[in-house]
């Protein structure tokens, strides 16, 4: 039988997304901040459609005008996506897929808080909190197997919290699966990401939420830093070298400033020194859904 009937929270025709200016530059700076150039910021504004919601996304990742988003609840929404002329055009959910275990069952609570995406060839790696792992699926969310790492982070005990887990994971054929914590484990003090066998540390700017390959061997990283006193948030991105430990920021955005900033926890490539960065609105009235567009200015 069609695996949709099972899984498959399937759209008889296409939901457009309304894409809405936003402008995340402070009125008094350029779109340079660093080494990035900001090419365009929107706001993505969704309705319920037979009953799904999209919501909380926290992580993308991009092929051919596709867009894959996972969702903080266990969904993973595949987007056809627009962009031209470094200008964020259309977005058109095509489907959403709750994620089901090996044997086809909704994953319980604890285990569908889902964070991380990237692609493993054809398929799709997931990264997960409170219950922390990496699994390969699908790009239907047809579970395939579960991915072996560090000892370290698979016990949810050797974190901050149960939601500071597994926020981030990426892919290459050189280091293979890469992953780390949202917050350094007990007892560390620098960020510490994860390999089958190698490790590599730098220094902590705030809670990685995300990460992707720019290359064979820098992976760019989005960490953010939130606090609850002054209501204020900075976003930083800087870049690592796998190969030779060499780490850099090359930008710094803080609200203080006047950047209009929000949750952002999802990164992804989607051309030369083309990136996306999406906000997750944790499903409130509140906060918001954003995507920006940026480049990497060699």
């Amino acid at each position: 039988m069609f695996r949709s009937i099972v899984a498959l929270l399937f759209l008889p025709y296409l939901l457009y997304a309304k894409i809405v200016s936003y402008g995340v530059v402070p009125a008094s700076h350029n779109a340079l901040q660093g080494k990035i150039e900001i090419l365009d910021s929107v706001e993505l504004k969704f309705h319920s459609f037979h009953g799904i919601k999209v919501r909380e996304l926290s992580d993308i990742a991009y092929r051919k005008n596709l867009l894959y988003c996972i969702g903080d609840r266990g969904v993973l929404y595949k987007f056809a996506i627009d962009v031209k002329n470094d200008k964020i055009n259309t977005l058109e959910l095509l489907n959403a897929v709750e994620l089901q275990d090996a044997k086809s069952k909704r994953l319980t609570k604890i285990k569908r808080d889902s964070e991380g995406l990237d692609f493993e060839g054809k398929n799709l790696l997931i990264s997960f909190e409170r219950e922390p792992r990496v699994e390969l699926r699908k790009t239907d969310a047809e579970f395939k197997k579960k991915v072996k790492i560090d000892k370290r982070l698979q016990h949810i005990k050797n974190y901050e919290g149960e939601n500071k887990a597994l926020e981030s994971v990426a892919y290459s054929k050189k280091y293979g699966v890469v992953t780390a914590p949202e917050l350094p484990l007990y007892g560390d003090e620098e960020h510490i990401i994860y390999a089958k066998s190698k490790r590599w540390s730098f220094p902590q700017e705030g809670g990685i939420t995300s990460f992707t390959f720019m290359n064979k061997n820098e992976l760019l990283i989005l960490q953010r830093e939130h606090s609850y006193f002054t209501f204020q948030t900075q976003i930083v991105i800087s870049k690592l070298n796998l190969k030779t430990k060499e780490y850099s920021v090359l930008a710094r955005l803080n609200s203080r400033d006047g950047w209009r900033l929000d949750n952002f926890e999802g990164l992804t490539k989607i051309g030369k020194n083309r990136y996306l960065m999406i906000s997750d609105d944790n499903d409130s009235f509140f906060q918001k859904t954003l995507l920006v567009l940026f480049k990497i200015i060699e």
